[in-house]
């Protein structure tokens, strides 16, 4: 091989895909392309004309349009364009520009396809987008380097025994008798194949013998009826944040409604002390803000953890959501302890990220309080109380405060049922620019505290409304098309739309742009789930939405939110804050592949989106 061709081989493997070809692959190859030179302001491939070439750009940068018009990428050192048109063997939808003068290596289409057909990994990076490419790449981010862990320990992995049941025609000596047989300490109460509720030793100690009842009393007399249940592939830390919540120690495991079991306080806390039901657990001990704070200032090591590992986006962002459920719930008990029991009952929400689990590194505070409609003007000034103490609690734990206000502690926020439901009216039968931006936030709550009846029947006002109000839907359409993700990476720089360049990529922009899309048709079609994931799936099951489409933005959104994830956990191991923000440079030839593949499935569904809506007539 002579010194040019060599030259070309040593180029090509240090780019992908050329490098993930075989060795003698990679040595032929060369001698089959040939050098081009193209001066600035050349076009490469014409529009609509068509293209029998691959093209790698060996110096120079060069201008990619779609419909000639469209800046969809820059190219820069290493990129290959001109993929569509050989794939398709159709006249090319792009006009390709040189903009500086440009050395071009180029591959004859007939070779190229040879290359596609005989090796999968290379044909996997032209196959940009599609699902089981985005997948894949998902994959080889999320690489396992320790094995399966216990951070991710699902309840139904905890559930050791078949349930222990009796009916509810049994007394109570009858049941001590059934747990005493079993060692058990508590019993489920089932009529059937329905669970009607559940006995633990506790109440037999306060309710029986420290009450002085009789022992030959029905057990129903005793028990907690209609025990609330926990799905079997929801997180550990999830159950003991639901125990920590209304003051419980088991809780019955059901698999679609099937009773597999009973899962205790006592089996979570078994686990390792560094598993996040561990730091749930502390949170629940500590008797101030200050003592919270040296809890949740582990939270930023456990998540570098749980990178490193094998957990994924979700399994992060539900983790990191459950912490800081715990601290908000316990920051709430000790303002009640400290203030005296609220005048009327109330419920806590949480909005945004942390409503939707979707909770990382550095997220700032969204909440409201939602009260009874028994309320007055006179109560105000205890709960103004109560949102002033949790929201400092929550600042020293390190949340910070919302610039733009959406905190309990604005007395807007702050509001009787009925007056949310008067805002919710408004907000999508009389659409304007305020309440699309309120909607961005509000739309995604959920009570962490307090109970959820009130939430529930607020959730089900939005559910039933917002499939009714298409130009509040349009509006929130519009929103959503508006930010937009980047075209992709040029020379260390980040560029957007137009071809401005930026120094570093926002993550949680590109983050919220599948966000914002994905709630829009979760409420079109009368989703009530505020999880993006979930909602996701529930929006291809109405039928609103592709398997194709819904795994191809499911994976988009992993893949970027794992980044971002990824991103913040190395900060904090430099010792730096947490950003959204990252350099280019800090992601390696693949990465910015993906990510490109990403910015294209999310321009793709923004224009669905767009074109559904007909964004364009919004005013």
């Amino acid at each position: 091989m002579d010194v040019e061709l060599r030259e070309i081989r040593d180029f090509l493997a240090s780019h992908p895909p050329y490098s993930a070809l075989p060795a003698d692959e990679l040595d032929e190859l060369p001698a089959r392309m040939h050098l081009r030179y193209f001066r600035r302001g050349t076009t490469i491939v014409e529009l609509n004309k068509p293209n029998y070439s691959l093209f790698l750009l060996r110096s120079g940068a060069v201008d990619i349009y779609r419909d000639g018009r469209d800046l969809v990428e820059r190219a820069e050192v290493g990129n290959t364009f001109g993929t569509s048109s050989v794939l398709s063997h159709m006249p090319s939808r792009y006009r390709i520009v040189a903009i500086e003068d440009s050395l071009v290596l180029v591959l004859p289409g007939e070779v190229f396809s040879q290359l596609v057909r005989a090796h999968a990994e290379f044909a996997d990076y032209f196959n940009t987008g599609t699902s089981g490419v985005m997948k894949r790449a998902v994959a080889q981010l999320e690489n396992d380097t320790s094995g399966r862990i216990i951070l991710k320990t699902r309840v139904g992995d905890i559930v050791r025994r078949e349930p222990i049941t009796a009916p509810p025609t049994i007394t109570i000596r009858q049941a001590a008798r059934v747990m005493t047989e079993h060692r058990v300490s508590a019993l489920l109460i089932t009529e059937g194949d329905r669970s009607r509720g559940i006995v633990a030793d506790r109440d037999l100690r306060s309710k029986v013998v420290a009450a002085e009842v009789s022992r030959e009393q029905p057990i129903t007399t005793i028990m907690t009826a209609d025990p609330i249940t926990i799905g079997s592939n929801a997180l550990a830390v999830e159950a003991m944040l639901e125990m920590l919540s209304i003051n419980i120690h088991h809780l019955p495991v059901v698999d679609d409604d099937k009773l597999l079991g009973l899962v205790s306080s006592g089996d979570l806390m078994r686990l390792e002390t560094a598993n996040p039901v561990f730091l749930v657990g502390d949170i629940a001990k500590q008797s101030s803000a200050e003592g919270l704070a040296t809890v949740t200032a582990r939270l930023p090591q456990l998540v570098a953890q749980l990178v490193e590992q094998d957990a994924s986006a979700e399994e992060i962002h539900r983790l990191v959501t459950a912490v800081s459920d715990a601290t908000t719930h316990r920051l709430l008990q000790l303002a009640e302890a400290e203030l005296g029991a609220p005048p009327v009952a109330y419920e806590w929400l949480v909005l945004g990220s942390q409503g939707r689990y979707e909770h990382g590194l550095g997220s700032d505070q969204d909440h409201v309080l939602l009260l009874d409609d028994a309320a007055s003007a006179e109560h105000d000034a205890y709960f103004a109380d109560l949102a002033e103490y949790v929201t400092a609690g929550l600042e020293t734990c390190g949340y910070p405060r919302c610039v733009g206000g959406v905190m309990a502690v604005n007395p807007r926020w702050r509001q009787t049922l009925k007056a949310w439901e008067a805002d919710f009216h408004r907000w999508m039968l009389e659409p304007a620019s305020e309440a699309v931006l309120h909607a961005q936030i509000f739309f995604d709550f959920r009570s962490v505290h307090g109970g959820s009846m009130r939430a529930d029947q607020l959730r089900e006002t939005v559910r039933t409304l917002a499939p009714k109000s298409p130009r509040f839907l349009g509006h929130l359409a519009a929103e959503a098309v508006e930010r937009q993700p980047p075209i992709g990476f040029f020379r260390g720089f980040v560029v957007e739309r137009g071809g401005g360049p930026q120094s570093g990529l926002d993550l949680k922009s590109s983050v919220h742009c599948i966000v914002e899309m994905v709630r829009v048709l979760a409420l079109a079609n009368g989703i009530p789930a505020v999880n993006t994931v979930e909602r996701l799936h529930a929006v291809a099951a109405s039928g609103a939405m592709s398997a194709e489409t819904e795994s191809a933005i499911m994976d988009a959104f992993e893949l970027i939110t794992y980044l971002r994830l990824r991103h913040q956990a190395r900060l904090v191991a430099a010792g730096e804050s947490p950003s959204n923000t990252v350099s280019p440079d800090d992601l390696s030839a693949l990465e910015k592949k993906h990510l490109r593949d990403v910015f294209g499935i999310i321009r793709r569904a923004q224009q669905a989106l767009a074109y559904r809506y007909q964004t364009h007539l919004m005013s």
